[in-house]
């Protein structure tokens, strides 16, 4: 399985978000605070479910206890929101998905891809890009910005190769990784303000993925391009 990092420190949230701001990675939070008002939930709620179900591989012993927890998220996924329990901070803020959250069922196919004895195969890699991919196309939905679907979903696979071949410790899952995340580039995607901190994810990952290093993300100078695809887009 791959090496997932902890997360880190918040920004200033109100209740009930505080704990799922408190959830995510330093990366995320930093893109989650280019979201305009409209879309600030639905993107919290995308970004803590990535984060959730990254913790359940991180804290399982055995890959099957992370395989039987990631099917209640994929069950509970595809129930309607109207049938989940209360009380849960995360399933509270994907109903801001307006009944549009069963396209998420694949991003927890993705994470169980890598549930499997180091090396990953590729195929396994590649269902992990396709569910993250996949997920930003289903924000972009939630969104109500359908025609930007495609746009999202590139986004998702170029973030998600690039984040992947930082976090895999083993060298032949790392090049395979880095293999796909250079096919994966191609022309620059600029998309509504809707959907910058999209943006500032894949932009952060590539950078990072370029310098090799993990701190290369919150550099003054990445902070400087966070703001600049954030706020402009480009």
């Amino acid at each position: 399985m791959p090496e997932i990092p902890s997360s880190a420190g918040e920004q200033h949230p109100s209740a009930p978000e505080d704990v799922l701001v408190q959830s995510l990675p330093a990366i995320s939070r930093l893109a989650l605070a280019y979201a305009p008002g409209e879309a600030r939930m639905p993107t919290l709620a995308l970004l803590a479910l990535d984060a959730r179900l990254a913790g359940l591989l991180r804290n399982s012993r055995e890959p099957m206890l992370a395989q039987l927890r990631l099917s209640w998220w994929r069950e509970t996924l595809a129930r309607e929101a109207e049938e989940w329990p209360e009380g849960e901070p995360l399933l509270s803020a994907l109903r801001s998905w307006s009944g549009t959250h069963g396209s998420l069922t694949v991003l927890v196919d993705g994470w169980e891809a890598l549930t499997g004895p180091a090396p990953l195969p590729v195929e396994g890699l590649e269902a992990m890009i396709e569910g993250r991919a996949e997920a930003f196309s289903g924000l972009a939905r939630a969104l109500s910005r359908e025609k930007e679907a495609g746009k999202a979903y590139r986004l998702g696979r170029r973030w998600a190769a690039a984040d992947l071949a930082m976090r895999l410790g083993h060298p032949e899952e790392r090049e395979a990784a880095t293999r796909l995340a250079t096919q994966a580039q191609g022309r620059p995607e600029r998309v509504s303000r809707s959907l910058r901190p999209l943006m500032v994810l894949h932009g952060l990952a590539d950078r990072r993925l370029a310098k090799g290093d993990e701190d290369a993300a919150l550099s003054p100078a990445a902070m400087l391009k966070a703001m600049r695809l954030g706020l402009f887009g480009v």
